[in-house]
C-alpha cells in the first residue's frame, strides 16, 4: 500500500469517520431553550411558513443549505461504482462548500432503478434545501436529470461535471487567447471526448463568442460527423459535415485543443500539427492527455493547462461552485441561468489578471504569479474569489430574472 493511498485511508476515518458533521447553531443547554428549539416554540415558525413559505428563509438554514445529490455513476474517473462508493466524494464536495463559500451542504446518495426515480426523488425533496448540487452521474442520463429538475423545482439545480467544468475551462481559454492574440469567433476548437463536460464546456463556448462550425469533437469512435448514424441527440448538435475521420485530420491547423477523455491520447507529434501558438487544455484526470513537459517540448509556443494541481493553469472547479451557489442563494435564485454562468466565467478571469497577494504566493509556495502562459487562472485558495464571482453571480440572477431579492446592501463589498 503507497504512503498516499495510505494517508488518504487514515485522513477519512480518523480521528472521526467522514469529512462533515452537523452543529448547533442556537443554544440548548436550558429547558427554555428546548422549549423554543422544539415544543411548544418550535410551532410559531411552523405557522409562519405554512402562511408564507419564502418565511423557511427567515426562520431555518434554508437559505444557507446545497444538497449534494448523486447515484455513483460516474465517480470522478473510477466510473460506475454506485450510490454508496460516491459517499465520500459527496461529503469531500460538502467540505469545499463549507471551507470555500460558508455554505452548509449535505450529501444525498440516491439508489433508483430508472432516471425518472431519480428525477422524483430529488424533486421531492428539493424544497428543503437552497440549491442542489448534482454530481458524478454519467452521460447522457445528466443532461435528462438536469433539464426534468430545472423544469420541476424551485431552487437552482446545478450539474458541477458540466457547468462548474465549462465556467472554468471558459476563463482560462479566453485568457489563454488573450495572450496568444486570439479571437474567439475565429478560434478553431477540437474537443478530444464527447461527455457531459465536453459538451457543456463547447456548449459555454459558444455563448462567449465560439462559432460552433468551427468546433470537431470526437468520442471514442473518432470524429463525429453528420454520416454517423449512432449520435444521441447531444452529440448531434456538434457533427460537422465533413470526411474528416481522425484526431489528426482535424487539428491540422487548430488553434485549441480541449481534451477530456483519457491519459496521454495526444502524442507530441499530432500537437506539432496544431497552429501557431496553440492553446491545450488536456484534463483528463489524474494523468492529462498530454504531459505539460511533452507538450512544451514539442511546442515551445504552447500554452496548456491539466487538472493536476502540480502543474501551472490548474482547471479546478472549486474556482466555480462554492461561489455560483453562494451568489445565487444569497439572492434566493430559481435557477442557474446563462447570463450567470457568463458572468463567473468574466469574474474568474478577470481576477487573474489582478496583482496576486502575498498569502496567495505563500500558500501555493511560489514567489511570484503574473498574468501570462503559466498563470491564465487563479488559484483556488485565492480568497478574493468569493467575493468577484458571488457578487458577479449574483448581480446576473438580478438582472437575468432568476432572482427572489434584490442583491443586499453592501453585498460581498472589498
Amino acid at each position: 500500500m503507497s504512503d498516499f493511498r495510505q494517508q488518504a485511508l487514515d485522513y477519512h476515518q480518523y480521528p472521526t469517520p467522514g469529512k462533515i458533521s452537523v452543529e448547533l447553531t442556537k443554544p440548548a443547554n436550558s429547558s427554555k431553550d428546548l422549549a423554543l428549539a422544539y415544543s411548544p416554540g418550535v410551532a410559531e415558525p411552523v405557522r409562519e411558513i405554512a402562511e408564507d413559505p419564502d418565511n423557511a428563509y427567515k426562520y431555518t438554514a434554508k437559505g444557507n443549505m446545497v444538497a449534494v445529490i448523486s447515484n455513483g455513476t460516474a465517480i470522478l474517473g473510477l466510473g460506475n461504482l454506485g450510490p454508496l462508493a460516491s459517499k465520500p466524494v459527496m461529503e469531500g464536495k460538502a467540505l469545499l462548500f463549507k471551507r470555500f463559500a460558508g455554505l452548509d451542504a449535505i450529501d444525498i446518495e440516491v439508489t433508483h432503478r430508472t432516471t425518472q426515480d431519480f428525477i422524483n426523488t430529488v424533486a421531492n425533496i428539493a424544497d428543503s434545501f437552497g440549491g442542489i448540487n448534482l454530481e458524478d452521474i454519467k452521460a447522457p442520463e445528466c443532461f435528462e436529470i438536469e433539464q426534468a429538475l430545472i423544469e420541476k423545482c424551485n431552487v437552482p439545480i446545478f450539474h458541477d461535471d458540466q457547468h462548474g467544468t465549462a465556467i472554468v475551462t471558459a476563463a482560462g481559454m479566453l485568457n489563454a487567447l488573450e495572450i496568444q492574440g486570439k479571437q474567439l469567433k475565429n478560434t478553431h476548437i477540437v474537443c478530444m471526448g464527447a461527455g457531459a463536460a465536453a459538451i457543456a464546456c463547447m456548449e459555454l463556448l459558444i455563448k462567449c463568442g465560439a462559432q460552433r462550425e468551427h468546433i470537431y469533437m470526437l468520442d471514442s469512435k473518432g470524429v463525429i460527423h453528420t454520416r454517423r448514424d449512432d449520435l444521441n441527440e447531444y452529440k448531434a448538435l456538434f457533427a460537422n459535415n465533413t470526411d474528416k475521420r481522425t484526431l489528426e485530420d482535424v487539428i491540422e491547423g487548430a488553434d485549441l485543443f480541449l481534451g477530456v477523455s483519457g491519459p496521454d491520447l495526444l502524442e507530441p507529434e499530432t500537437l506539432k500539427l496544431m497552429a501557431d501558438k496553440p492553446i491545450v487544455f488536456a484534463c483528463s484526470n489524474p494523468d492529462p492527455e498530454i504531459k505539460p513537459e511533452l507538450a512544451k517540448q514539442a511546442r515551445a509556443d504552447v500554452i496548456i493547462g491539466t487538472g493536476r494541481s502540480d502543474y501551472p493553469n490548474q482547471v479546478n472547479n472549486v474556482l466555480c461552485f462554492p461561489f455560483m451557489f453562494r451568489g445565487a442563494l444569497d439572492v434566493r435564485a430559481t435557477a442557474i441561468t446563462d447570463e450567470m454562468k457568463v458572468a463567473a466565467v468574466e469574474a474568474i478571469r478577470q481576477l487573474a489578471k489582478e496583482e496576486v497577494p502575498d498569502s496567495v504566493l505563500q500558500a501555493a509556495g511560489v514567489d511570484k504569479l503574473q498574468f501570462g502562459p503559466d498563470y491564465i487562472i487563479p488559484k483556488p485558495i485565492d480568497p478574493r474569489l468569493c467575493q468577484r464571482v458571488a457578487r458577479a453571480v449574483a448581480e446576473a440572477a438580478v438582472s437575468s430574472g432568476a432572482a427572489r431579492i434584490d442583491l443586499p446592501a453592501n453585498y460581498m463589498n472589498d
